[in-house]
Protein backbone atom coordinates (compact mmCIF):
# COMPACT_ATOMS: atom_id res chain seq x y z
CA UNK A 1 0.00 0.00 0.00
CA UNK A 2 1.18 3.52 -0.72
CA UNK A 3 2.26 5.60 2.19
CA UNK A 4 -0.39 8.22 2.80
CA UNK A 5 1.75 11.69 2.47
CA UNK A 6 -0.99 13.58 4.33
CA UNK A 7 0.54 12.68 7.37
CA UNK A 8 3.07 15.06 9.61
CA UNK A 9 4.48 14.96 12.51
CA UNK A 10 1.58 16.10 14.63
CA UNK A 11 -1.64 16.50 12.32
CA UNK A 12 -2.83 15.53 8.97
CA UNK A 13 -2.72 17.70 6.02
CA UNK A 14 -2.57 17.81 2.37
CA UNK A 15 -3.97 18.74 -1.04
CA UNK A 16 -7.59 17.72 -1.64
CA UNK A 17 -7.40 14.89 -4.43
CA UNK A 18 -3.60 14.20 -4.50
CA UNK A 19 -2.84 13.97 -0.89
CA UNK A 20 -6.55 13.45 0.74
CA UNK A 21 -9.67 12.41 -0.18
CA UNK A 22 -13.16 11.03 1.24
CA UNK A 23 -11.23 7.27 1.40
CA UNK A 24 -8.46 7.90 2.70
CA UNK A 25 -10.58 10.16 5.50
CA UNK A 26 -12.33 7.09 5.93
CA UNK A 27 -9.25 5.19 6.75
CA UNK A 28 -7.98 7.92 9.53
CA UNK A 29 -11.21 7.48 10.91
CA UNK A 30 -11.12 3.52 11.31
CA UNK A 31 -7.52 3.98 11.72
CA UNK A 32 -7.49 6.48 14.76
CA UNK A 33 -10.04 4.89 16.75
CA UNK A 34 -8.53 1.40 16.53
CA UNK A 35 -4.78 2.52 17.38
CA UNK A 36 -6.39 4.32 20.61
CA UNK A 37 -9.15 1.72 20.87
CA UNK A 38 -11.60 4.19 20.96
CA UNK A 39 -14.69 3.76 22.90
CA UNK A 40 -15.94 7.56 22.28
CA UNK A 41 -14.50 10.06 19.96
CA UNK A 42 -15.15 13.52 19.32
CA UNK A 43 -15.51 15.25 15.75
CA UNK A 44 -16.27 19.18 14.40
CA UNK A 45 -15.05 20.72 11.33
CA UNK A 46 -14.41 23.57 10.21
CA UNK A 47 -16.37 25.75 7.44
CA UNK A 48 -14.29 24.74 3.96
CA UNK A 49 -16.72 23.24 1.47
CA UNK A 50 -15.03 20.08 1.20
CA UNK A 51 -14.98 19.59 5.42
CA UNK A 52 -18.46 18.38 5.42
CA UNK A 53 -18.25 15.83 3.36
CA UNK A 54 -14.34 14.59 4.52
CA UNK A 55 -16.06 14.91 8.59
CA UNK A 56 -19.27 12.76 7.49
CA UNK A 57 -16.31 10.03 6.11
CA UNK A 58 -14.52 10.34 9.00
CA UNK A 59 -17.59 9.87 11.36
CA UNK A 60 -19.03 6.90 9.72
CA UNK A 61 -15.68 5.22 9.78
CA UNK A 62 -15.69 5.36 13.32
CA UNK A 63 -18.77 4.22 13.61
CA UNK A 64 -17.89 0.98 11.49
CA UNK A 65 -15.12 0.81 13.98
CA UNK A 66 -18.19 0.45 17.17
CA UNK A 67 -16.89 3.65 18.31
CA UNK A 68 -19.91 6.33 19.41
CA UNK A 69 -19.26 9.75 17.45
CA UNK A 70 -19.94 13.00 19.51
CA UNK A 71 -20.34 15.39 16.68
CA UNK A 72 -19.87 18.84 17.67
CA UNK A 73 -20.59 20.27 13.70
CA UNK A 74 -19.66 23.58 12.48
CA UNK A 75 -17.17 24.40 15.17
CA UNK A 76 -13.64 25.60 16.24
CA UNK A 77 -10.52 23.36 16.93
CA UNK A 78 -10.44 24.34 20.40
CA UNK A 79 -13.80 23.53 20.91
CA UNK A 80 -12.79 19.87 20.42
CA UNK A 81 -10.05 20.33 22.23
CA UNK A 82 -12.38 20.88 25.40
CA UNK A 83 -15.12 18.73 24.69
CA UNK A 84 -12.91 15.43 24.83
CA UNK A 85 -12.20 15.98 28.35
CA UNK A 86 -15.69 17.88 29.02
CA UNK A 87 -17.35 14.63 27.67
CA UNK A 88 -13.87 12.13 28.88
CA UNK A 89 -13.74 10.95 25.70
CA UNK A 90 -11.18 8.79 23.99
CA UNK A 91 -9.89 11.07 21.70
CA UNK A 92 -11.03 14.03 18.96
CA UNK A 93 -10.37 14.83 15.35
CA UNK A 94 -11.35 18.28 14.17
CA UNK A 95 -11.82 18.03 10.09
CA UNK A 96 -9.59 21.34 9.34
CA UNK A 97 -7.41 23.35 7.06
CA UNK A 98 -6.95 26.21 8.91
CA UNK A 99 -5.21 28.89 7.05
CA UNK A 100 -4.24 26.49 4.38
CA UNK A 101 -4.56 27.40 0.43
CA UNK A 102 -8.07 26.68 -0.78
CA UNK A 103 -7.02 22.78 -2.54
CA UNK A 104 -6.28 22.26 1.00
CA UNK A 105 -7.75 20.58 4.28
CA UNK A 106 -6.37 18.16 7.33
CA UNK A 107 -6.87 16.76 11.09
CA UNK A 108 -6.01 17.70 13.63
CA UNK A 109 -6.07 15.08 16.33
CA UNK A 110 -5.70 14.41 20.17
CA UNK A 111 -6.52 11.64 22.69
CA UNK A 112 -7.86 11.20 25.81
CA UNK A 113 -7.49 14.60 28.40
CA UNK A 114 -7.16 16.66 24.91
CA UNK A 115 -3.34 15.18 25.12
CA UNK A 116 -1.64 15.91 22.00
CA UNK A 117 -0.40 12.50 19.78
CA UNK A 118 2.48 12.55 17.94
CA UNK A 119 4.83 9.85 16.71
CA UNK A 120 5.72 8.22 20.06
CA UNK A 121 2.19 8.44 21.31
CA UNK A 122 -0.14 7.10 18.46
CA UNK A 123 0.57 9.30 15.19
CA UNK A 124 3.08 6.59 13.73
CA UNK A 125 0.59 3.66 14.72
CA UNK A 126 -2.88 5.72 13.01
CA UNK A 127 -0.40 5.72 9.50
CA UNK A 128 0.28 2.45 9.13
CA UNK A 129 -3.24 1.54 10.13
CA UNK A 130 -4.55 4.02 8.09
CA UNK A 131 -2.09 2.81 4.99
CA UNK A 132 -2.22 -1.20 5.14
CA UNK A 133 -6.52 -0.52 5.22
CA UNK A 134 -6.85 -4.21 6.53
CA UNK A 135 -9.59 -3.48 8.79
CA UNK A 136 -12.31 -5.97 7.71
CA UNK A 137 -16.09 -6.08 8.25
CA UNK A 138 -17.76 -3.28 10.43
CA UNK A 139 -17.96 -3.76 14.06
CA UNK A 140 -21.00 -3.01 15.97
CA UNK A 141 -22.17 -0.56 18.59
CA UNK A 142 -20.97 2.53 16.64
CA UNK A 143 -23.36 5.30 16.38
CA UNK A 144 -23.21 9.33 16.32
CA UNK A 145 -25.02 11.62 19.05
CA UNK A 146 -25.49 15.14 18.39
CA UNK A 147 -23.88 17.42 21.21
CA UNK A 148 -23.54 20.56 19.47
CA UNK A 149 -25.13 22.03 21.83
CA UNK A 150 -24.28 21.40 25.26
CA UNK A 151 -20.71 21.23 23.93
CA UNK A 152 -20.90 25.16 22.97
CA UNK A 153 -22.55 25.77 26.10
CA UNK A 154 -20.13 24.05 28.56
CA UNK A 155 -17.11 25.95 26.08
CA UNK A 156 -18.82 29.41 26.80
CA UNK A 157 -18.95 28.90 30.64
CA UNK A 158 -15.36 28.08 30.82
CA UNK A 159 -14.16 30.78 28.62
CA UNK A 160 -15.71 33.33 30.52
CA UNK A 161 -14.45 31.81 33.37
CA UNK A 162 -11.12 32.98 32.57
CA UNK A 163 -12.11 36.85 33.70
CA UNK A 164 -13.42 38.87 35.79
CA UNK A 165 -16.78 40.42 34.12
CA UNK A 166 -17.23 42.99 37.13
CA UNK A 167 -13.95 44.53 35.93
CA UNK A 168 -14.67 45.39 32.10
CA UNK A 169 -15.05 48.66 31.48
CA UNK A 170 -17.51 50.06 28.54
CA UNK A 171 -15.23 48.95 25.23
CA UNK A 172 -15.88 48.73 21.99
CA UNK A 173 -14.11 45.87 20.16
CA UNK A 174 -13.79 45.29 15.99
CA UNK A 175 -13.94 41.48 15.76
CA UNK A 176 -13.16 39.81 12.02
CA UNK A 177 -14.13 36.34 11.97
CA UNK A 178 -12.59 35.91 8.03
CA UNK A 179 -15.80 34.04 6.89
CA UNK A 180 -14.13 31.37 9.26
CA UNK A 181 -15.25 29.49 11.65
CA UNK A 182 -15.48 31.89 14.83
CA UNK A 183 -18.90 33.68 13.77
CA UNK A 184 -21.32 31.53 15.50
CA UNK A 185 -18.92 30.56 18.38
CA UNK A 186 -17.90 34.69 19.23
CA UNK A 187 -21.99 34.88 19.10
CA UNK A 188 -22.28 32.44 21.54
CA UNK A 189 -19.72 34.12 23.75
CA UNK A 190 -21.29 37.45 23.25
CA UNK A 191 -24.29 36.77 24.22
CA UNK A 192 -23.69 35.25 27.46
CA UNK A 193 -21.76 38.74 27.87
CA UNK A 194 -24.70 40.70 27.48
CA UNK A 195 -26.61 39.06 30.05
CA UNK A 196 -23.97 38.71 32.39
CA UNK A 197 -24.34 42.90 32.10
CA UNK A 198 -20.91 43.54 30.00
CA UNK A 199 -20.73 47.05 28.85
CA UNK A 200 -18.23 45.72 25.95
CA UNK A 201 -19.95 46.15 22.78
CA UNK A 202 -18.69 44.81 19.01
CA UNK A 203 -18.29 45.50 15.70
CA UNK A 204 -18.52 42.43 13.31
CA UNK A 205 -16.08 41.92 10.26
CA UNK A 206 -16.56 38.94 7.11
CA UNK A 207 -18.64 37.10 10.54
CA UNK A 208 -20.77 34.89 8.29
CA UNK A 209 -19.38 31.48 8.18
CA UNK A 210 -18.62 30.79 4.24
CA UNK A 211 -16.42 28.25 2.87
CA UNK A 212 -15.91 30.00 -0.58
CA UNK A 213 -13.68 32.83 1.62
CA UNK A 214 -14.82 36.08 -0.44
CA UNK A 215 -12.57 37.80 1.77
CA UNK A 216 -9.83 35.61 0.88
CA UNK A 217 -8.31 32.83 3.16
CA UNK A 218 -8.14 33.77 7.09
CA UNK A 219 -4.75 34.53 7.51
CA UNK A 220 -4.36 37.68 9.89
CA UNK A 221 -0.26 36.50 10.03
CA UNK A 222 0.12 37.62 6.29
CA UNK A 223 0.85 41.44 6.41
CA UNK A 224 -0.86 41.69 3.16
CA UNK A 225 -4.09 40.74 4.90
CA UNK A 226 -3.75 43.41 7.98
CA UNK A 227 -4.93 46.50 6.10
CA UNK A 228 -8.47 46.23 5.62
CA UNK A 229 -8.71 45.26 9.55
CA UNK A 230 -6.71 47.71 10.74
CA UNK A 231 -8.85 50.79 8.68
CA UNK A 232 -12.22 49.33 10.06
CA UNK A 233 -10.27 49.48 13.38
CA UNK A 234 -9.86 53.03 12.91
CA UNK A 235 -13.73 54.07 11.26
CA UNK A 236 -15.31 52.28 13.84
CA UNK A 237 -13.70 54.30 16.69
CA UNK A 238 -12.73 50.76 18.37
CA UNK A 239 -10.65 50.03 21.67
CA UNK A 240 -8.96 47.49 19.34
CA UNK A 241 -9.49 45.33 17.28
CA UNK A 242 -9.39 41.24 16.77
CA UNK A 243 -9.24 38.90 13.77
CA UNK A 244 -9.04 34.99 13.50
CA UNK A 245 -7.81 32.31 11.20
CA UNK A 246 -10.26 29.73 9.76
CA UNK A 247 -10.30 27.12 13.04
CA UNK A 248 -10.04 30.15 15.30
CA UNK A 249 -6.99 28.74 17.21
CA UNK A 250 -5.29 31.70 17.02
CA UNK A 251 -6.17 34.98 17.42
CA UNK A 252 -4.44 38.28 16.39
CA UNK A 253 -4.96 42.18 17.95
CA UNK A 254 -5.02 45.47 16.76
CA UNK A 255 -4.76 48.30 18.70
CA UNK A 256 -6.94 51.97 18.35
CA UNK A 257 -4.85 53.64 15.64
CA UNK A 258 -4.66 50.41 13.56
CA UNK A 259 -1.55 49.20 14.50
CA UNK A 260 -0.92 45.44 14.50
CA UNK A 261 -0.11 43.87 17.76
CA UNK A 262 2.92 41.46 17.38
CA UNK A 263 2.41 38.27 18.69
CA UNK A 264 5.36 38.13 21.35
CA UNK A 265 4.12 41.42 22.98
CA UNK A 266 0.83 39.76 23.52
CA UNK A 267 2.15 37.12 25.09
CA UNK A 268 4.42 39.06 27.67
CA UNK A 269 0.63 40.74 28.58
CA UNK A 270 -0.85 37.49 29.11
CA UNK A 271 1.91 36.04 30.66
CA UNK A 272 1.19 39.49 33.05
CA UNK A 273 -2.14 39.01 33.72
CA UNK A 274 -1.50 35.42 35.03
CA UNK A 275 1.02 36.45 37.27
CA UNK A 276 -1.04 39.15 38.52
CA UNK A 277 -3.84 36.60 38.95
CA UNK A 278 -1.37 33.75 40.13
CA UNK A 279 2.02 35.06 41.71
CA UNK A 280 5.22 32.95 41.01
CA UNK A 281 3.30 31.16 38.70
CA UNK A 282 5.18 28.91 35.24
CA UNK A 283 4.97 31.03 32.29
CA UNK A 284 5.98 28.69 29.15
CA UNK A 285 7.52 30.57 26.42
CA UNK A 286 8.82 29.81 22.55
CA UNK A 287 12.91 30.52 21.93
CA UNK A 288 12.27 32.65 19.08
CA UNK A 289 11.69 36.56 20.21
CA UNK A 290 12.32 35.61 24.45
CA UNK A 291 13.43 38.85 26.44
CA UNK A 292 9.94 40.97 26.09
CA UNK A 293 8.44 37.83 28.23
CA UNK A 294 11.85 36.97 30.43
CA UNK A 295 11.44 40.74 32.07
CA UNK A 296 7.88 40.66 32.41
CA UNK A 297 7.85 37.07 33.81
CA UNK A 298 11.21 37.53 36.31
CA UNK A 299 9.78 41.54 37.04
CA UNK A 300 6.61 39.81 38.34
CA UNK A 301 8.21 36.82 40.12
CA UNK A 302 7.10 34.39 37.88
CA UNK A 303 9.11 31.12 36.60
CA UNK A 304 9.81 30.78 32.78
CA UNK A 305 10.45 28.07 30.92
CA UNK A 306 11.58 27.44 27.90
CA UNK A 307 10.25 24.79 25.34
CA UNK A 308 10.59 23.99 22.08
CA UNK A 309 8.41 25.64 18.82
CA UNK A 310 4.89 23.47 18.29
CA UNK A 311 2.19 22.72 20.03
CA UNK A 312 2.76 19.45 21.14
CA UNK A 313 6.20 20.86 22.71
CA UNK A 314 4.76 23.51 24.77
CA UNK A 315 1.72 21.52 26.03
CA UNK A 316 4.28 18.87 27.51
CA UNK A 317 6.54 21.70 29.16
CA UNK A 318 3.34 23.07 30.46
CA UNK A 319 2.09 19.82 31.77
CA UNK A 320 5.74 19.32 32.80
CA UNK A 321 6.04 22.23 34.56
CA UNK A 322 2.52 22.55 35.80
CA UNK A 323 2.24 26.14 34.27
CA UNK A 324 -0.77 28.04 34.41
CA UNK A 325 0.04 29.99 30.78
CA UNK A 326 2.25 29.29 27.53
CA UNK A 327 2.44 31.45 24.50
CA UNK A 328 4.16 31.56 21.14
CA UNK A 329 5.04 34.51 19.17
CA UNK A 330 2.70 33.47 16.36
CA UNK A 331 -0.33 33.96 18.32
CA UNK A 332 -1.26 30.23 19.84
CA UNK A 333 -1.99 30.54 23.38
CA UNK A 334 -2.22 28.00 25.47
CA UNK A 335 -4.01 27.46 29.09
CA UNK A 336 -3.63 25.18 31.98
CA UNK A 337 -7.15 25.64 32.99
CA UNK A 338 -8.67 24.86 29.19
CA UNK A 339 -7.19 21.44 29.57
CA UNK A 340 -3.50 23.19 28.51
CA UNK A 341 -4.77 23.95 25.17
CA UNK A 342 -5.00 26.69 22.72
CA UNK A 343 -7.58 29.06 22.06
CA UNK A 344 -8.57 31.73 20.40
CA UNK A 345 -10.83 33.52 22.17
CA UNK A 346 -9.78 33.26 25.67
CA UNK A 347 -6.66 36.05 24.85
CA UNK A 348 -9.20 38.72 23.57
CA UNK A 349 -10.93 38.60 26.63
CA UNK A 350 -8.25 39.03 29.16
CA UNK A 351 -6.44 41.82 27.21
CA UNK A 352 -10.18 43.24 27.22
CA UNK A 353 -10.13 42.63 31.05
CA UNK A 354 -6.35 44.12 31.24
CA UNK A 355 -7.23 47.21 29.42
CA UNK A 356 -9.93 47.67 31.49
CA UNK A 357 -8.23 47.13 35.05
CA UNK A 358 -5.05 49.38 33.59
CA UNK A 359 -6.99 51.98 32.29
CA UNK A 360 -4.39 52.16 29.43
CA UNK A 361 -5.01 51.89 25.30
CA UNK A 362 -3.75 48.38 23.78
CA UNK A 363 -1.22 51.07 21.89
CA UNK A 364 0.04 52.62 25.37
CA UNK A 365 0.62 49.45 27.20
CA UNK A 366 2.96 47.68 23.70
CA UNK A 367 4.69 50.38 23.24
CA UNK A 368 6.34 50.79 26.07
CA UNK A 369 7.83 47.25 25.72
CA UNK A 370 8.35 47.32 22.18
CA UNK A 371 10.50 50.09 22.64
CA UNK A 372 11.97 48.42 25.24
CA UNK A 373 12.68 45.32 23.21
CA UNK A 374 12.59 46.17 20.07
CA UNK A 375 11.75 43.20 17.02
CA UNK A 376 12.15 42.47 13.93
CA UNK A 377 9.17 39.68 13.81
CA UNK A 378 9.52 36.48 12.18
CA UNK A 379 11.01 36.95 8.47
CA UNK A 380 11.10 34.31 6.33
CA UNK A 381 13.54 33.36 3.27
CA UNK A 382 13.21 31.13 0.45
CA UNK A 383 16.69 29.58 -0.01
CA UNK A 384 17.71 26.89 -2.56
CA UNK A 385 20.46 25.55 0.05
CA UNK A 386 19.27 26.24 3.75
CA UNK A 387 21.37 24.13 5.58
CA UNK A 388 24.82 26.25 3.83
CA UNK A 389 22.87 29.60 4.76
CA UNK A 390 22.13 28.77 8.33
CA UNK A 391 25.86 27.22 8.57
CA UNK A 392 27.45 30.96 6.95
CA UNK A 393 25.43 32.45 9.39
CA UNK A 394 26.49 30.12 12.39
CA UNK A 395 30.28 30.47 11.56
CA UNK A 396 30.02 34.02 11.09
CA UNK A 397 28.21 35.07 14.68
CA UNK A 398 28.98 32.05 17.03
CA UNK A 399 32.53 32.73 18.00
CA UNK A 400 31.19 35.86 19.12
CA UNK A 401 28.10 34.49 21.20
CA UNK A 402 28.13 35.77 24.56
CA UNK A 403 25.36 33.01 24.69
CA UNK A 404 23.99 29.71 22.61
CA UNK A 405 20.76 28.25 22.82
CA UNK A 406 19.55 25.63 20.79
CA UNK A 407 16.56 24.76 21.83
CA UNK A 408 15.03 25.04 18.79
CA UNK A 409 17.72 25.67 15.59
CA UNK A 410 20.76 28.41 16.35
CA UNK A 411 19.70 31.03 18.82
CA UNK A 412 22.61 33.47 19.84
CA UNK A 413 22.70 36.26 21.83
CA UNK A 414 25.18 39.41 22.03
CA UNK A 415 24.92 41.42 25.20
CA UNK A 416 21.84 44.02 23.90
CA UNK A 417 20.72 42.06 21.02
CA UNK A 418 20.18 38.46 19.82
CA UNK A 419 19.21 36.46 17.07
CA UNK A 420 17.03 33.64 16.70
CA UNK A 421 17.44 31.16 13.06
CA UNK A 422 15.23 27.96 12.26
CA UNK A 423 15.10 25.62 9.00
CA UNK A 424 11.43 24.71 8.17
CA UNK A 425 10.95 20.95 8.23
CA UNK A 426 8.77 21.01 5.42
CA UNK A 427 9.94 23.62 2.71
CA UNK A 428 13.43 25.38 1.80
CA UNK A 429 12.53 28.28 4.37
CA UNK A 430 14.71 29.60 7.06
CA UNK A 431 13.18 31.79 9.25
CA UNK A 432 15.20 34.81 11.30
CA UNK A 433 14.00 36.38 14.38
CA UNK A 434 16.24 39.53 15.85
CA UNK A 435 15.53 41.71 19.22
CA UNK A 436 17.61 44.29 21.17
CA UNK A 437 17.69 45.91 24.53
CA UNK A 438 16.17 49.32 23.61
CA UNK A 439 17.73 49.89 19.84
CA UNK A 440 15.64 49.79 16.95
CA UNK A 441 18.70 51.23 14.95
CA UNK A 442 20.36 48.06 15.85
CA UNK A 443 17.64 45.38 15.34
CA UNK A 444 17.71 46.51 11.44
CA UNK A 445 20.95 47.26 10.71
CA UNK A 446 21.66 43.14 12.35
CA UNK A 447 18.74 41.71 10.04
CA UNK A 448 20.45 43.68 6.75
CA UNK A 449 23.88 41.69 7.78
CA UNK A 450 22.21 38.31 8.31
CA UNK A 451 20.14 38.49 5.21
CA UNK A 452 23.23 39.56 3.47
CA UNK A 453 25.23 36.19 4.57
CA UNK A 454 21.82 33.94 4.02
CA UNK A 455 21.43 35.24 0.49
CA UNK A 456 25.27 34.99 -0.60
Amino acid sequence: MTGLTCFKAYDVRGRLGIDLDVDIAARIGRAFVRALSAKTVVIGRDIRASSEELAEAVTRAMIAEGAEVLDLGLSGTEEMYYAVSHFGADGGIMVTASHNPMDYNGMKMVRAGSAPLDTASGMADIKALAEANDFGPPRPGGHRRDVSLAAREAYVDRVLSFVDLAAMAPLKILVNAGNGAAGPTFDALATKLSISGSPVTFVRMHHDPDGTFPNGIPNPLLPENRPQTAARVVAEGADFGVAWDGDFDRCFFYDHEGGFVDGEYIVGLLAEVFLIKEPGAAIVHDPRVIWNTLDVVHRLGGRAVQSRTGHAFLKQAMRNEGAVYGGEMSAHHYFRDFVHCDSGMIPWLLIAELVSRRGQSLADLVSLRRSAFPSSGEINYHLTDPGAAVARVRAAYEPRATEIDMTDGLGLSFGTWRFSLRSSNTEPVVRLNVESLGDAALVAQQVTAIENLLRA
